[in-house]
């Protein structure tokens, strides 16, 4: 993916261009939810400090304060990049672009905080 950003609006003639972001933006959006309503509440099991009624912000400051996120916002961040992703429309390109060229890019971070996570707890 990363030698499609910056994606621009001439990008959207190419259908092969089209059909991979397409597929990263779903993969995208299933990593990023799994992570915080599976991933995130294991991981916080594991370290035995998840509790049952906790909401995703819950485990984000949690997970913040245990050092295993930088800053819930940026999760929160994240979460509203992966609803613009979901809800563009194509005749509001500018955002679209934007979206898909920053959710290249937050992905590296997400992957980043996921291999941490498994390391800290070793699963």
């Amino acid at each position: 993916m990363k030698s499609y950003i910056p994606f621009e609006n001439d990008d959207f003639e190419d259908i092969e261009k089209i059909k991979a972001i397409d597929s990263f933006i779903y993969r995208f959006t299933k990593i990023q939810d799994k992570m915080g309503d599976k991933f995130f509440p294991s991981v916080l099991r594991e370290l035995e400090e998840y509790k049952n009624s906790m909401a995703l912000i819950d485990v984000l400051h949690k997970l913040e304060k245990l050092e295993l996120l930088q800053k819930s916002d940026d999760w929160i961040d994240y979460r509203k990049l992966r609803n613009s992703l979901t809800h563009e429309y194509p005749n509001n390109s500018e955002d679209v672009i934007e979206a898909i060229n920053l959710s290249i890019e937050v992905y590296e971070n997400m992957k980043s905080i996921y291999i941490k996570m498994l390391q800290r707890v070793n699963l």
